[in-house]
């Protein structure tokens, strides 16, 4: 998979696919041993590798080291980002802001349909899609002349499922593979410079009235910010909704854009994630690092 030049943005496409398996591998240890502060030479024999390599792949990945890693997806940080993305986001609220600052983020326009519309919609659509290279392993993304309506990553060996999961929600639709198309709006969404922000991107959803609710919101929480689900109810009005509101983030469709993996659990927790807690907490540990608040060391 590509790893990340926080530099420029751009997605280096040497080594893509053994570059996340090794990073991925590591956050799994850096997970399961985090309470007893794994020593870098530890991580390096886990995943094969010398501890300078060790180090360099993971700072070239994601701009800081193993170790700051590590505070980023530890419990007390998350409580805190979690305590500042409340503040921010309520403030925003108080002062009839519509969102606070996306420093970093791309910005989304989403429309979306009932359950209903989206049968109609859905009749004798074209889709187009196809398979590339993210900072997160190998990704499936899906788009109409109305948006894209599928983003979601991929283990090598599912391809063919995950195409077939896609039929299976356009089940009227013609897909029609655009590999090209498919690698360069990847490469977009998961670029890093103003120019590419400034652009744009329109997302095409079905969902109940709640889950558009709670997607919707989702799209408020800035980048590298993080909420409890908790929070999240609240943010919405409904205090007490939490495990509803758990229930719509995990049927989104839309991986990244639609960011879900900006949600914890009050304690601190990372939680599950539909596509793997690796995967979640190497997304949320590379934004803070690629929004320019970690340090490499």
């Amino acid at each position: 998979m590509p790893t990340a030049d926080t530099r420029s943005g751009r997605i280096d496409p040497v080594e893509a696919h053994e570059t996340y398996s090794r990073i991925e591998r590591a956050i799994a240890f850096l997970r399961a041993h985090r309470d007893g502060q794994p020593k870098l030479a530890d991580l390096a024999a886990h995943i094969g590798l010398s501890p300078s390599h060790t180090q360099r792949l993971f700072s070239r990945w994601a701009g800081i080291s193993p170790k700051r890693f590590l505070q980023f997806v530890s419990v007390e940080h998350a409580k805190q980002r979690m305590g500042q993305t409340g503040d921010l986001l309520g403030l925003a609220l108080d002062t009839g802001l519509s969102g606070p600052g996306r420093l970093h983020d791309l910005f989304v326009n989403m429309e979306a349909m009932s359950p209903g519309e989206f049968k109609r919609a859905a009749a004798d659509v074209r889709i187009r899609c196809g398979f590339g290279d993210t900072p997160f392993g190998r990704a499936l993304i899906a788009f109409t002349s109305r948006g894209i309506c599928h983003l979601s990553f991929v283990e090598p060996r599912c391809r063919g499922s995950a195409v077939a999961v896609l039929q299976e929600i356009w089940p009227a639709a013609t897909l029609e593979p655009d590999p090209a198309g498919s690698s360069a709006l990847l490469a977009r969404i998961f670029a890093r410079s103003p120019a590419t922000a400034d652009s744009g991107l329109s997302l095409w959803v079905s969902g109940t009235n709640f889950q558009i609710q709670v997607w919707r919101a989702l799209l408020q929480i800035p980048y590298a910010g993080l909420l409890s689900y908790g929070q999240l109810a609240a943010l919405l009005g409904k205090p007490d909704a939490a495990r509803a509101v758990g229930t719509a983030v995990a049927r989104n469709r839309i991986a990244f854009l639609i960011p879900c993996h900006r949600v914890l659990r009050g304690s601190g927790d990372f939680g599950v994630y539909h596509w793997g807690c690796e995967r979640k907490m190497a997304m949320c540990a590379w934004e803070v690092a690629t929004a320019g608040t970690g340090q490499a060391g």
